[in-house]
């Protein structure tokens, strides 16, 4: 399924994610330049799991190296196909939860996002070796946000390979949730197979951003509802 709009336009202009765009951007334009040293810079920002679930591989690096990649794996992608396939969500949904959170707690949503999405990547493939990449699972906390903010909200969507259709318009209810009983279900069979039995995709940091997005996103909602009919209430005093 891939999104092509939805039906809320942006209140504020969205400078956070379009900010986050930008340096996806020129973050893949700089492994571009990488050429063959492209790989030993992946092995070094990218969540590689044994790093951290072997003490004798951990003792090979620095709290310094080890804390890295948790910020430069969300910035890297393995082509084009998964760099514009990840730009285009943020682009549909992003502008919207930057709305709604306001432009400081939107970053720092999205980089947290990225982060539980890594943990959780990391406890689920503990012996891998392979380096994992991309915005995913920060992303995926911005559909997790969305999810709960604006359930009601209309996306159009079409179905790969018929880019030229037939649209279909959908409740972001149904759209998200479908996306992810998807990553849940791939996700589980992954967990029978091998790291490179699972098509390289990081499905359990795809299911742990969403969870964690739509988790606060819904505190947040509950926030406002009480203090919004706080407000509202006559004080006799």
């Amino acid at each position: 399924m891939l999104p092509l709009r939805d039906d809320i336009p942006s209140r504020r202009f969205p400078v956070v994610t379009l900010t986050l765009i930008g340096l996806n951007v020129l973050a893949f334009l700089w492994e571009l330049r990488l050429g063959p040293r492209l790989q030993d810079a992946l092995l070094l920002l990218g969540i590689v799991p044994v790093r951290y679930t072997s003490p004798d591989v951990a003792a090979l690096f620095t709290w310094g190296e080890q804390a890295l990649p948790f910020l430069s794996s969300m910035f890297l992608h393995g082509g084009w196909t998964h760099l514009l396939g990840n730009l285009w969500t943020l682009w549909i949904f992003g502008d919207n939860v930057e709305d709604r959170l306001g432009r400081a707690r939107y970053l720092g949503f999205y980089l947290a996002g990225g982060v539980v999405a890594a943990l959780l990547h990391i406890f689920t493939n503990a012996d891998s070796t392979l380096p994992t990449i991309g915005a995913s699972g920060a992303i995926a906390a911005v559909m997790g946000g969305y999810f709960r903010l604006y359930p009601h909200a209309r996306v159009e969507m079409v179905i790969p390979p018929f880019f030229l259709g037939p649209f279909f318009v959908v409740p972001a209810v149904i759209f998200l949730g479908w996306w992810f009983i998807l990553q849940f279900f791939n996700g589980t069979l992954s967990l029978l197979s091998s790291p490179e039995g699972a098509g390289g995709i990081a499905w359990w940091a795809h299911i742990g951003g969403f969870v964690f997005g739509a988790l606060l996103c819904s505190v947040i909602k509950v926030k406002r509802f009480y203090r919004r009919r706080y407000e509202d209430e006559d004080m006799p005093w």
